[in-house]
């Protein structure tokens, strides 16, 4: 981190600033100096993910790589390892990969099985362990949608429309229209049955037949907080004793429009001219378009508004004492309502601040009548930091009502900068966030030798990287996708400019922000100073770093690789001291020692191994060993968190992503054919809960049982069963049903593994490729579990019978019951990267054309330019798609200067 820049700045500007008086203070030089100290005590770490494309198939890889950065975005120096995850709209982890970082990079990909990912939104989130010590919001988060159009009989689409109705209600309407996939044809007279579901209660249900659109009708009504979480769960007979079952959220059809305002500063006062932003949404939580007026208590009109851009625009309002003020809407539809403006205060101070200059940020300090004799004379600080460093500071007596400045905006860095009013106590009045626009990125170019190519024809694209004229050593990314295939908005997607700059800073969901980068619209930056208004910042608080507030630092940052740690115990249960622990990882032939500290702790670091390696570490070699027990400490996991990109979820992913589907669809038949199987014996008898005696009691049925066969992809079996169990969350190392996890009286599942009662860590040592099959109990019948283990729900998790007549070798039945001084573990390690697949085709084999139906065309994560020239070039082969083909680059230089580019060719 460069202290020196950070220093230098302060000193020059608190010495730089004319309006203001020119002599420093203690107060002012204590929250500079203790603002300083926390920033760089406690720095911010940032993740972004550059993904191939912005929406997949099951079916398809994820091919990504992440970019982690530290002190105005160069690559960290903090954390060598970033992590990454999947979870479903139930907060049940799907994926969870660790990759190492080097030189604030890593790469890596996600298979998404079509037997796992049913369609739907996901929550992706990628971080540092350093970075969960702070809100989830600052993570790398992004609404994750994936279609899947593999043994689909039935697609969708659902519209609702919404009513109040008595008693507080609200009144649905829903419209399910059901088609062919392939076809688009109308599936009309089939049976559904229907039932809205919130915390595994029915709220509500239903049946009918559709009608010849295909169209089923659902009404019901139930109370708005309730619908928000609740599910409308559809089952369509298809005949033949064939049903298929879709589940559609119900919390765009429980919201109604809104709107909120934003007085800059923070509050309106009276006599005080402010602008007021505003943000209108629509119940998907988007912005809609309003106009309205601004009337005072007497009925008069004193301001007209009307939204710009995305719901938002702002307005001009002087509050007069004794006066409230309401805002009359009127909706694109039609539609009406009013809404109370913010309370006024009677006596206050202002900032604003004015940021349609190319050179200068001008601000101003506004008193009443009321607040500026009482405080005539004191003194008050302005402080502008950007990323928790501080650019500006100053210091001014209130000797005149008005105040006005000027900044020079090439004090600061570009991003997101906090100007903050405070008192000579250190008490924040006003905050005001700005975005400095310096278009300062790095200069990315890509060319080819035509910008016209045929299907199949080998391109080669020269890459160019410059910091200004001057050519740069960076590390990049390149992916290339057939375009007609991936549509998308290009001002609605994630980049890295976008992430790393804007949202990573922000509170709450920024709909669209690359428009805010690649916009020509005329009122773009208005537009983007808008957003500032209604937007939350909230990365640094004034009232924290004056009492000393730290941030609480629970998990430390990873520098040291992989990391293992645990106890050594005597039978007895006593700790040993200076005791000898032995490490080994035979996949990589990797020996490591280490001695117990006075408490029995130890302490293995620097490691190095991949997702399924077993690892042992023994304590055989002490004095006495077999009376020893190793254990382990469980790892330690993000729980799933609230997906503040929700409203980037697609409703009917059906007929949005129509042709992507049926395009992979025809990909996935091409590679994969259904081939002949004959039965020759009859199958051996499956394990099942009935095998134990312990668990005799429970239903001859289980609620829900899952095959041994989906684990294959699944490297950590503790992780993976949260993914697989409906309806369930981990909390505290213990898995729990939804339902109870909710109520007051919370109780968890009780886990069995062949009929023995185990905890969820200790199923990170269960071989997945050895389970036969995982069965989950909502009651416990007559068996009397819940009662004994004080427990709600039985998750049993069957093993595979060994063969009779195969011989036990003495490792095996070690392995199987291994002795207390050996632990054999299959921890988390790092996932391994694979390496995209783009084939060749210098010699086109003829009647083969058509086949290539590739939506990825090209992905590489290392594309690395030199000093000298600034310059490489990447090679690969079209598909057989024809149309735009679109390849985007993006990534940094070791200054963490940040850089994106686009280019597009036609493939005919």
């Amino acid at each position: 981190m460069n202290l020196k820049r950070f220093a230098f700045f302060i000193l020059i500007l608190v010495a730089c600033t004319p309006v203001f008086a020119q002599r420093d203070t203690i107060g002012l030089t204590t929250i500079v100096a203790k603002t300083t100290k926390l920033v760089t005590s406690y720095p911010f770490e940032k993740v972004y993910l550059h993904l191939d494309k912005p929406y997949y198939a099951a079916g398809d890889t994820i091919w990504f790589k992440a970019y982690v950065t530290i002190d105005q975005h160069s690559p960290t120096i903090l954390s060598n390892i970033v992590y990454v995850d999947i979870t479903n709209s139930q907060d049940s982890m799907m994926r969870y990969l660790k990759l190492p970082v080097v030189n604030g990079v890593a790469n890596g990909n996600i298979g998404l099985t079509t037997a796992e990912f049913k369609q739907g939104n996901y929550h992706l989130r990628a971080y540092t362990a350093y970075m969960r010590n702070y809100d989830p919001d600052y993570f790398f988060n992004k609404n994750l949608v994936i279609g899947n159009a593999v043994d689909k009989t039935v697609a969708t689409n659902i519209a609702f429309t919404s009513t109040a109705a008595a008693a507080g209600l609200t009144k649905v309407n829903a419209g399910i229209t059901y088609f062919d996939p392939k076809e688009g044809l109308a599936l009309a007279g089939k049976k559904v049955t229907w039932t809205v579901v919130a915390n595994n209660e029915d709220l509500s249900k239903g049946k009918g037949t559709t009608d010849q659109n295909g169209v089923l009708k659902a009404e019901f009504s139930g109370a708005a907080t309730a619908l928000k979480g609740a599910n409308l769960v559809a089952v369509i007979d298809m005949g033949n004793r064939t049903s298929v079952t879709r589940t559609f959220p119900l919390k765009a059809a429980a919201s109604d429009k809104d709107i909120q305002f934003f007085p800059e500063g923070g509050e309106l006062i009276t006599g005080v001219r402010s602008k007021v932003a505003f943000k209108a949404i629509g119940n998907n939580g988007l912005g809609i378009n309003i106009k309205g007026t601004i009337t005072d208590n007497d009925g008069n009109v004193v301001a007209n508004l009307a939204s710009q851009h995305l719901g938002m625009g702002v307005f001009a309002l002087i509050p007069e004492a004794g006066k409230t003020y309401k805002a009359n809407i009127e909706y694109a539809d039609g539609s009406k309502s009013t809404y109370d403006l913010p309370r006024i205060k009677a006596s206050g101070i202002n900032l604003s601040v004015f940021n349609n200059d190319s050179e200068n940020l001008s601000i101003k300090i506004s008193a009443n009548s009321t607040y500026f004799p009482l405080n005539q004379g004191k003194l008050y600080y302005i402080i502008a930091q950007s990323g928790g460093a501080v650019y500006f500071a100053a210091q001014t007596k209130l000797d005149a009502p008005i105040y006005s400045a000027s900044i020079p905006k090439n004090k600061f860095p570009t991003g997101i900068v906090q100007l903050t009013l405070l008192t000579d106590h250190g008490v924040a009045l006003c905050e005001r966030v700005v975005f400095i626009q310096h278009n300062d990125a790095l200069t990315l170019n890509i060319n080819s030798a035509t910008k016209s190519y045929a299907i199949r024809q080998k391109v080669k694209l020269a890459i160019t990287a410059k910091n200004k004229a001057l050519p740069v050593a960076g590390t990049f990314s390149v992916s290339v996708i057939d375009e007609t295939k991936v549509p998308f908005d290009d001002n609605a997607e994630t980049t890295i400019l976008t992430s790393t700059l804007l949202t990573s800073d922000l509170k709450g969901y920024v709909e669209k922000p690359n428009y805010y980068f690649i916009s020509k619209d005329v009122n773009a930056a208005e537009n983007l100073d808008i957003l500032m208004l209604t937007q939350g910042y909230r990365r640094l608080s004034y009232r924290n770093v004056i009492t000393d507030k730290v941030p609480q630092i629970m998990v430390s940052p990873e520098q040291n690789g992989l990391e293992l740690s645990g106890v050594l115990r005597n039978n007895t249960g006593m700790t040993i001291a200076k005791g000898y622990l032995r490490l080994q990882i035979p996949s990589r032939n990797f020996y490591a020692e280490t001695v117990t500290d006075m408490v029995g702790n130890y302490h293995f670091s620097k490691l190095n191994f991949n997702d399924s390696s077993k690892v042992i570490i023994t304590a055989r070699a002490n004095a006495n060993g077999k009376n020893l027990v190793v254990t382990a400490n469980p790892e330690t996991y993000q729980a799933p968190t609230r997906n503040n990109m929700a409203f980037d979820e697609v409703a009917n992913i059906d007929t949005t992503m129509k042709n992507f589907l049926l395009n992979s669809l025809k990909q996935y038949n091409n590679l994969h054919q259904l081939k002949e199987v004959v039965i020759r014996a009859a199958p051996a008898k499956k394990v099942g809960h009935t095998d134990f005696p312990a668990l005799t009691g429970l239903p001859m049925m289980a609620d829900q049982e899952i095959a041994g066969s989906v684990l294959r992809n699944c490297t950590n079996m503790a992780l993976c069963l949260q993914s697989y169990l409906l309806g369930t969350t981990v909390d505290d190392n213990k898995l729990y049903f939804m339902k109870s996890y909710n109520s007051q009286n919370k109780k968890p599942i009780q886990i069995f593994l062949n009929g023995m009662p185990v905890d969820l860590m200790y199923l990170n040592s269960v071989n997945t490729a050895n389970v036969e099959s995982i069965e989950v109990f909502k009651t416990p019948g007559l068996s009397g579990i819940d009662d004994l283990y004080g427990t709600s729900g039985i998750v049993e998790i069957n093993l595979k019978k060994q063969e009779k007549g195969t011989k036990i070798s003495f490792a095996d039945l070690q392995e199987l019951i291994p002795p207390p001084n050996i632990l054999t573990i299959m921890p988390t390690g790092y996932a391994v990267a694979r390496e995209f697949y783009s084939p060749k085709y210098d010699v086109p084999k003829p009647g083969t054309f058509g086949g290539d139906l590739r939506s990825t065309i090209f992905w590489s994560p290392k594309v690395l330019t030199d000093k000298v020239t600034g310059s490489t070039f990447v090679e690969f082969y079209n598909a057989d798609g024809r149309g735009t083909y679109k390849a985007v680059i993006e990534g940094m230089d070791a200054d963490g200067n940040l850089g994106r580019y686009v280019y597009r060719y036609t493939v005919k």
